[in-house]
């Protein structure tokens, strides 16, 4: 779905009038938050986010990977496979699975790393420690308390921030935001701008770290589109941001589609894409993960061979300090299962 511009505006009618569902949802997801999850027997780390839609997770989840990776951990991601028809426990297999079958990020992620998907977090543990993992990199599930979590890193965009920050369906946020807060062990706040501020400084008035990062294009990708006019398209939470990253790539951007997030894309979709392409003499240029749900186990279509990835990695401005909050939280984690 897409989601409701007035999330990202001043308080609102709609936003008002919505707000007496809101505070029973809120109400409930607050207390769920406060359930005691299975403890996995090694580390947890999770990847998630206060709000509903797009704000930077997954090239958050691969960041974290490489570091572990670069600390001599063994990473495994656990995912509930959103949009995915399978409920697992399973290891995402590219050769076998599609996006229908386990969700586009999962299947993007198993690029690089063993991505495990299970509807139930608590089942896909077993799994994730037979596949030899160190540590469980869980991609979102912040709000869901299945499993007991050793830190919590929460994504925020620097321009969007949190919308109105009004609970679900008043507003984007997934349970009340002191509620969250309260279960935050740090921020990672992505690219320029305030929005994120105002969280940013109660984060650090709690004496939790805030870090900041930025995305950063992959030079293949800026070769493969230099000197060429695109038609970007996406279907993302925040498709603006990609477009405007393209932009400030110094890509010419001349046109752009924009989808609902996870929008599996109708025979007449791509053949619209195509022919607007052919028609003004552009290229097609879309996202990692869009191209993931255009894969399929045989391979790509043969009119997606022609769209052009844009990739890009996270960069973090201060990567000393996330080693070190890795570090200490790895550390805490097997110190404390000792003492269990």
């Amino acid at each position: 779905m897409r989601e409701p511009g007035f999330w990202y505006r001043p308080a609102s009618w709609k936003s008002h009038s919505l707000r007496p569902l809101a505070a029973l949802y809120g109400a409930v997801a607050a207390h769920r938050l406060k359930r005691k999850g299975l403890k996995a027997g090694i580390p947890v780390l999770c990847v998630g986010n206060y709000h509903g839609g797009g704000a930077g997770k997954t090239p958050t989840v691969l960041a974290l990977a490489s570091l572990l990776r670069e600390l001599g951990e063994t990473p495994v991601v656990l995912t509930r496979g959103y949009r995915g028809r399978l409920k697992g426990p399973v290891r995402v297999d590219a050769t076998r699975h599609s996006a229908a079958d386990v969700g586009d990020e999962p299947l993007m992620l198993s690029q690089s790393l063993p991505v495990v998907v299970s509807r139930d977090r608590a089942d896909g543990v077993a799994l994730a420690k037979s596949l030899a993992a160190t540590v469980i990199l869980m991609d979102d599930g912040f709000q869901n308390p299945a499993v007991a979590k050793d830190a919590s890193l929460i994504v925020i965009d620097a321009m969007r921030g949190i919308g109105n920050a009004q609970v679900m369906p008043s507003g984007p946020l997934r349970a009340p935001l002191s509620a969250q807060i309260a279960r935050t062990d740090a921020l990672v706040v992505i690219g320029a701008g305030n929005a994120a501020d105002t969280v940013a400084g109660t984060i650090i008035g709690q004496g939790k770290p805030v870090l900041r990062a930025r995305f950063v294009p992959d030079q293949a990708s800026l070769a493969a589109l230099k000197g060429k006019r695109v038609l970007a398209f996406a279907g993302i939470g925040d498709p603006a941001r990609f477009f405007e990253t393209l932009r400030e790539a110094g890509v010419d951007v001349a046109s752009t589609q924009v989808f609902a997030d996870h929008h599996p894309l109708t025979p007449d979709e791509a053949a619209g894409l195509v022919a607007e392409s052919e028609a003004g003499g552009l290229t097609l240029v879309t996202t990692e993960k869009d191209l993931a749900r255009l894969r399929t186990p045989d391979g790509l279509p043969d009119w997606v061979r022609r769209v052009i990835p844009f990739k890009v990695t996270l960069a973090f401005d201060d990567a000393a300090a996330l080693r070190t909050f890795v570090s200490s939280r790895l550390l805490a984690a097997r110190t404390q299962g000792m003492r269990s």
